[in-house]
């Protein structure tokens, strides 16, 4: 359990620095420019308000953002889920 406490850690703490930094660019994007609302995380996701006349252009940044929150060797591969609730989402 140790070792894999050991292992898990890291990549799970970088993993929330990752979507912490993407959340912070998104929302600098959104901030007075959009009706659209980041309105929860949960674990690796982002759930937004999302306007139907913004719907395009919101993923485009939000795809964007996640993708490239940092620089690193191995791509960082955003799917994005469309629904009038998080179930319909998945």
């Amino acid at each position: 359990m140790a070792e894999r406490n050991a292992i898990n850690t890291p990549i799970q703490g970088s993993a929330a620095d990752i979507i912490k930094l993407a959340m912070v660019n998104i929302q600098k994007k959104l901030r007075n420019r959009y009706k659209t609302r980041m309105i929860l995380q949960v674990h690796d996701e982002l759930i937004f308000d999302v306007a139907s006349d913004e719907l395009t252009e919101i993923q485009q940044i939000v795809k964007y953002e996640m993708e490239h929150a940092i620089e690193i060797k191995v791509p960082l591969l955003v799917d994005i889920g469309i629904g009038r609730n998080w179930l319909e989402a998945h």
